[in-house]
């Protein structure tokens, strides 16, 4: 048998090697910015054509390569950062491995051009699948430009799998963003289709935060720094006002490097307990100066994943930092009492105090022969005694009205008295009347007056999914057919009807999100909805991956009632809004569906759809705790009983809660 063992050509090599490096146009870019930051560059270009899928073009003023150099550049483990093992504990470069340049020549047609400084000539290198088609002199600028087109031309199974424009060019901006954060002194530009995307100049961290993300971010910012021997931390975190549901911008970097640490983002979203809500986040942007020796950023190809030896230490400090910062910046709510509004606090006056009478602190009766088990007058007479010496009768009333008497002494005939009744009486009925009655002779009360005594906390909740899948609904008839005096809202919230199968408690926001959402659906299939114009059109802004997603759902915001211009870059004005929005804000509105869109990663304009008739359902259905007159809870429930899923809402939860009464007790 002969052998089957052998090498495979390096070309070969190098795609698979261009698998774990390589996966989207911002893979390129990431590679290539990342190597003019460690030739010492102070102005980066990115400029990509048809979200990079034909170009990708980084152009640097860095150090440069001399022609030997720009031809070994492109061989696999090919680098000038490391020269022993050792030495991957010292790293402060961003690249070292040597695997970037040769992964990208072997699935794109690669142009580079590069001189030195203070050389006359420089290198026109070109490469196409891993093979040098041309070498030669060439007059450039000193540093770097890498021309990269036509990604993954031989290797047409990867290149069909990339996603549409928008999501790879939101995909760009995204990893542009990171680089640019992690170097808030080096100037980046990024252009698109001709135009440009991002014009940031070197400065601070804050000023290229508000630079990326817009001036309304700012307001927001609290600043955090502590140094140790373990690291040094910086950046700024966000009030506790800015938090969001869902696509917070939340950014942790290392040495100048973009890092994912779900612990240490635990330690941030920590400090902001019984700040914010549960389930939101809030923005950060955090730098760590650690010693090379004490990480590993080895661990990944992507070099995105870095293990820290000193992670708990780490967490206890950042943790610390943030709270402290929350606490120095003022953004924990605390009493104010330099308000106009304060309160007349009396001062101690000696004069005063010298011409009255002498103030003597109060003293309190206690009545030792007190038994709280004697009943009839001589306990009502007791009780007084433990009001303040001297009050009058209206005092001792208001006390024993926060002090109730104790219980009766015949409480245990009143319970025979129940459990007589009980044997007597069916056992479901008898329960009831049971309690009732002790507790309408325990608190002179009526009956009636405990029917509503249940916290909505404390209403049924279902324990799965099965109650409300399929729940006995009634239909058009049977509902047509009920009076609307057999309705009752509860608490602003509920409304209580019966129905051929039993009790049906509707949760009345959930039921009107439902109504909406199937409403904001038809009207995008039947591509009209009604738009209610502004008098004052409202300018927003947004970060260029937001700018790319909101150009992309922009369809779909203008078949449900949206009207949106853009006037520069970024840069957009509403002018109309959908019929029912009335009272909320513009921008509030769309910012949010902007964030479900961004959060959804969605490509298909059904999903979109969905996201934005959800969001806006979210956001124009009534609010807890709104009362309704009989004649709005009839039209509100003959509404939901018309929709194709009345029993849930679009995000899955029940709207309504359906009692048996046979299997109540």
């Amino acid at each position: 048998m002969s052998d089957i063992i052998h090498l495979l050509p390096d070309s070969v090599a190098n795609q698979i090697a261009a698998g774990e490096v390589i996966q989207r146009p911002a893979s390129v870019i990431k590679e290539l910015v990342e190597n003019a930051l460690d030739a010492g560059a102070t102005h980066i270009q990115v400029v990509v054509e048809d979200a990079g899928k034909t170009l990708v073009q980084v152009v640097d003023n860095g150090c440069g390569m001399s022609d030997t150099d720009a031809r070994l550049s492109f061989e696999r483990h090919a680098t000038s950062k490391i020269q022993q093992a050792t030495d991957l504990f010292a790293l402060r470069t961003m690249g070292f491995r040597g695997e970037a340049l040769a992964s990208i020549a072997a699935v794109a047609q690669v142009e580079l051009r590069t001189k030195q400084q203070g050389k006359d000539l420089g290198t026109s290198i070109c490469i196409e699948g891993s093979k040098v088609t041309c070498q030669e002199p060439v007059a450039c600028p000193a540093g770097a430009n890498f021309a990269v087109r036509n990604l993954f031309f031989n290797i047409p199974a990867r290149r069909k799998f990339l996603k549409s424009n928008q999501t790879e060019l939101a995909n760009i901006t995204s990893e542009f963003e990171r680089i640019a954060l992690a170097h808030p002194d080096i100037a980046f530009t990024l252009h698109s289709g001709g135009s440009v995307m991002l014009d940031l100049p070197g400065g601070n961290f804050r000023q290229r935060i508000v630079g990326i993300f817009g001036r309304r971010i700012d307001k927001h910012l609290v600043p955090v720094e502590v140094d140790t021997t373990l690291a040094h931390i910086s950046g700024f975190v966000g009030m506790p006002a800015a938090a969001r549901r869902k696509n917070a911008h939340q950014y942790l970097f290392v040495n100048g490097r973009f890092m994912r640490h779900p612990y240490f983002a635990k330690a941030i979203l920590t400090a902001y307990e019984r700040l914010i809500p549960d389930g939101q986040q809030v923005p950060f942007f955090i730098n760590f100066e650690v010693d090379p020796a004490r990480i590993d950023v080895n661990i990944h190809p992507t070099k995105t994943e870095i293990k820290f030896e000193d992670d708990s230490a780490i967490f206890q400090i950042l943790l610390a930092a943030v709270r402290e910062s929350l606490g120095k910046y003022g953004a924990v709510p605390a009493i104010d009492f330099n308000t106009e509004g304060r309160p007349d606090i009396p001062t101690f006056n000696n004069e005063f105090n010298a011409s009255s009478a002498p103030i003597t602190p109060p003293t309190i009766h206690v009545n030792t022969a007190f038994n709280p088990f004697d009943t009839g007058s001589q306990a009502e007479a007791s009780s007084n005694d433990f009001a303040p010496h001297g009050s009058d009768n209206s005092s001792a009333a208001a006390y024993r009205t926060h002090h109730p008497a104790p219980a009766p002494l015949d409480w245990q005939q009143i319970y025979e008295n129940a459990q007589r009744q009980a044997a007597q009486q069916p056992q479901a009925a008898n329960q009831g009347d049971a309690t009732i009655e002790i507790e309408s002779h325990y608190n002179n009360e009526s009956p009636a007056s405990d029917t509503m005594s249940a916290t909505p906390d404390a209403l049924p909740q279902p324990s799965d999914n099965a109650l409300y899948n399929n729940l006995p609904l009634p239909d058009q008839n049977e509902w047509q057919a009920k009076s609307a005096a057999d309705l009752l809202q509860y608490n602003g919230r509920y409304i209580v009807t019966g129905i051929s199968s039993g009790l049906a408690l509707i949760d009345q926001h959930k039921a009107h999100m439902r109504i909406l959402y199937e409403r904001y659906i038809k009207q995008q299939q039947a591509h009209k909805a009604p738009s209610q114009q502004m008098l004052f059109p409202e300018p927003f802004t947004t970060s260029p991956s937001e700018g790319i997603v909101l150009e992309q759902i922009m369809p779909q915001l203008k078949e449900v009632g949206f009207d949106i211009t853009t006037t520069a870059p970024n840069t957009y004005e509403i002018s109309g809004t959908p019929v029912g929005t009335e009272g909320l804000s513009p921008t509030a509105l769309v910012t949010s569906i902007l964030t479900d869109a961004i959060a959804g990663q969605a490509d298909a304009a059904a999903t979109i759809g969905h996201i934005i008739a959800l969001a806006l359902a979210r956001k124009v259905a009534m609010p807890v705790g709104q009362y309704l007159t009989t004649t709005e809870m009839s039209e509100l429930i003959g509404q939901l009983f018309s929709c194709e899923s009345p029993a849930i809402t679009p995000d899955g939860a029940p709207t309504m809660i359906i009692i048996n009464p046979e299997k109540m007790f």
